[in-house]
């Protein structure tokens, strides 16, 4: 039964059934109020305290028990559902150094890393991320760094967190496992990664920007067959220069890598040959999902675009509920109908699926901790700062109308001061003042190197 719950567990479940509608109520408000936020997290922390003591005894009878483990328990998925929605929040009020706001972060990079696994609800994010990535075995070294610097950095906050013991103990030991998953997964891709000869490095980083062109192509609504043709020629090339199944070094000996790279060298001749053989892209029974997946894609690509004036962090939560149903429906990483037969276009899907979960992370860790009541007094002075070094990279000399509309808006943004704050419509001082300052200053100075070219008008 996957949503079974045990009895004792009831009483825990409908308390934070409570607390995440509440908190999507709240997702629907334009204005959030950051007291409301604390409240709503202090509530869903004593009921979180409850679900580590009942987990922890279950855990106990479970090990206990000869029959087979509950995978995936309501409760967990609840609890999940809440402190995802809750980490949005408080990225959402500019609080992105503290620990809840690492959570849906931490969820997301471990997915994009690793993907040949089925996907639980509990694993949304950097979880997604890296998951994605070990599925596909379509990386390098140097882009795990990314990951690994964020990691890091996460952890910091974590850490500061645990000193200060400004977050409970049940909540940091959540999110260290969820940090200890994904720093393990992390290290086995560089260990992999590292196993690469620099003689191979070469010819596994072509293979994965075919991988990769491949599902660009193949996500495409019409694409010509020549197109798949170039990249398979480029294909036998590369597995021409192998001898006797193995590439070697210019001495003849053979280079340590050889697993992953002819691995990968498969992966895009099954890829290659799965989009010739099926010019439909996909089978009928999967078009379904094809379909939401390019919706969904599009819809996350214009949010790459806009997110910075129209969106909040709470509103990806709806994307990541859709494509985590979407990874749930997978099995053993991949597509199957009821009969367990595996459907033409999986190259297609899981290129879509890895490139939403990709979108999604990129706009989280492009996340800065400002709050809402700021981001537009936020957005007006990146503006104004990219106009300002546009006019600087012209150069001068300028005359004072020209720079006269730079300095008046930058007036007007200075004057909604009080007492040298930036404050919101209840009079609190919102998170994000120091970067909104630093940009205000910035603006400032850029304005003030252009004013020394000012020449007179005649």
């Amino acid at each position: 039964m996957p949503n079974h719950v045990p009895t004792e567990e009831l009483p825990v479940l409908e308390a934070l059934i409570n607390v995440r509608n509440r908190l999507q109520i709240l997702k629907r408000d334009r204005s959030i109020n950051p007291a409301d936020v604390i409240a709503i997290y202090e509530e869903a922390s004593m009921n979180f305290k409850l679900v580590i003591k009942q987990l922890e005894i279950l855990h106990t009878s479970r090990e206990q028990s000869l029959s087979p483990p509950v995978e995936n328990n309501r409760v967990n998925d609840v609890l999940d559902d809440v402190f995802q929605l809750l980490s949005l929040f408080f990225m959402a009020i500019g609080k992105n150094r503290e620990s809840p706001a690492v959570y849906v972060q931490l969820s997301t990079i471990k997915a994009y890393i690793s993907s040949r696994n089925i996907v639980t609800n509990n694993e949304i994010f950097i979880q997604q991320c890296l998951r994605n990535l070990d599925e596909s075995g379509a990386y390098t070294l140097d882009e795990l760094v990314p990951y690994q610097e964020r990691l890091k950095e996460i952890a910091k906050i974590i850490e500061a967190d645990e000193n200060n013991d400004s977050v409970p103990e049940y909540q940091l030991k959540l999110l260290k496992q969820k940090l200890l998953s994904c720093e393990k997964l992390l290290n086995q891709l560089f260990e992999s990664g590292s196993n690469i000869s620099k003689v191979l490095a070469p010819t596994q980083k072509r293979l994965v920007e075919i991988k990769r062109e491949l599902g660009a192509i193949g996500a495409k609504a019409e694409f010509q067959i020549d197109e798949i043709r170039m990249l398979q020629d480029e294909l036998r090339k590369i597995d021409g220069a192998r001898v006797d199944g193995k590439f070697l070094s210019l001495d003849g000996s053979i280079p340590p890598g050889q697993a992953q790279v002819i691995g990968l060298l498969e992966e895009c001749y099954e890829d290659v040959h799965e989009l010739i053989a099926s010019k439909k892209i996909v089978s009928n029974e999967l078009k379904p999902t094809y379909d939401r997946l390019i919706g969904l894609k599009s819809s996350l690509e214009k949010l790459t675009i806009t997110h910075r004036w129209t969106i909040r962090e709470t509103d990806l939560w709806i994307y990541q509920k859709q494509l985590s149903e979407i990874d749930g429906t997978r099995t053993d990483g991949n597509f199957y109908d009821e009969k367990g037969n595996s459907l033409k276009g999986q190259t297609v899907l899981l290129y879509l699926l890895h490139k939403c979960y990709h979108i999604v992370y990129r706009i989280l860790s492009s996340s800065e901790p400002v709050a809402e009541a700021l981001v537009p007094i936020r957005n007006q002075l990146q503006t104004v700062r990219r106009f300002l070094n546009e006019v600087k990279k012209w150069g001068g000399p300028f005359t004072a109308r020209e720079l006269y509309l730079y300095q008046m808006k930058l007036t007007s943004i200075d004057n909604l001061r009080v007492d040298g704050k930036f404050l919101d419509e209840n009079g609190g001082v919102p998170e994000g003042q120091g970067i909104v300052m630093a940009l205000l200053n910035e603006c400032y100075d850029i304005l003030f190197e252009l004013k020394s070219d000012i020449v007179e008008e005649t």
